[in-house]
């Protein structure tokens, strides 16, 4: 454990996962427009937390992470997705994401929604892929993958495993499930409606649960569910996901009063100025930063099932709470 370094675990992780998505929209589709604003929001930073999350769960489980690079990638692009709906003017109305213009400032506030709309659709067209190549190639050499953006149709990778069919339903299912009305768009709706409402504790954990953590404990479920886990590691897993992803987002509330808008690449104080429910503003800064501490504590100790293999899973919770942007 004192070897590993996390820094370049996350790196190595995230290069694998956007080599496959350079691949997957290498070549572009009709209307460009569409196509090139999908490149631009998925292609302009971010950490890849959610599809490394899904590579090392599976990876603590004994797979391969290699062989459900789709599965995991399409993870972001839900993920990217909602970052460009929330920056509409109609919802947190923000002019930077990642310090570049959002989408809507970029490509105009139509094309915008319909950017999101399709990155999230084919997110579902991803993650049904059960055809991969051997995991001994390097992600970096892969070809294209199958995709209906590419004006030729659809073309052929050389399809060396198959998934379970069974399996991968499951896991459509469960970020299915995640993603919309029961999880994180719920989340979101929630999200504005509590706007200029006095903080209560009982919404706030509402929000938070199914804003962020739900999608981010569905991509650590992936994992067990697609190794075909016990149901010990399942809940396991699950345990580990919900306290990481409650943390996540605490991070991010305090980030945003703590942080400035070079560091944040997002404007600063976006939370106070729309009057957010948030919880530095039910708790406070000093409590917000304890509670997440005791849920990153909380996390790893969901992890006490399992040995060495687990190691990615632990440091990325010490990383989450630590993380400045």
């Amino acid at each position: 454990m004192a070897t590993f370094d996390i820094k370049t675990y996350l790196k190595e992780k995230r290069d694998i996962v956007d080599s496959y998505l350079k691949s997957y929209f290498s070549i572009p589709s009709e209307p460009s427009v569409l196509h090139e604003a999908m490149r631009y929001s998925l292609f302009a930073g971010g950490k890849r937390i959610r599809p490394i999350l899904a590579l090392a769960s599976y990876e603590a489980c004994g797979g391969d992470p290699e062989d459900i690079i789709p599965q995991a990638a399409a993870l972001e692009l839900i993920h990217t997705y909602s970052l460009i709906h929330d920056d509409l003017p109609a919802m947190d109305n923000d002019d930077l994401r990642r310090g570049k213009p959002t989408s809507h400032k970029v490509f105009g506030e139509a094309m915008a929604i319909l950017t999101g709309d399709a990155l999230l659709t084919e997110a579902f067209y991803m993650l049904s892929s059960i055809k991969v190549q051997s995991s001994k190639l390097k992600a970096q050499s892969l070809p294209p993958f199958n995709s209906p953006l590419s004006k030729g149709g659809h073309r052929g990778v050389t399809e060396l495993r198959t998934l379970n069919s069974e399996l991968i339903l499951k896991v459509i299912r469960e970020v299915a499930m995640a993603a919309g009305a029961h999880g994180m768009v719920g989340g979101q709706a929630q999200d504005i409606l509590s706007e200029n409402s006095e903080p209560d504790r009982d919404t706030l954990a509402f929000i938070h649960l199914h804003k962020t953590a739900a999608l981010i404990t569905a991509s650590v479920r992936m994992g067990p569910i697609l190794a075909e886990s016990g149901e010990d590691i399942l809940t396991a897993l699950t345990k580990y996901g919900e306290n990481i992803g409650l943390t996540f987002q605490i991070i991010d509330d305090i980030l945003d009063i703590e942080g400035n808008t070079y560091e944040l690449g997002k404007p600063a104080g976006s939370d106070e100025r729309m009057k957010k429910m948030t919880y530095p503003a039910l708790f406070g800064i000093e409590h917000s930063r304890q509670k997440a501490k005791e849920l990153i504590s909380k996390a790893i100790d969901a992890l006490k099932i399992f040995s060495f293999e687990a190691n990615p899973l632990r440091k990325i919770a010490r990383y989450l709470l630590k993380r400045r942007v």
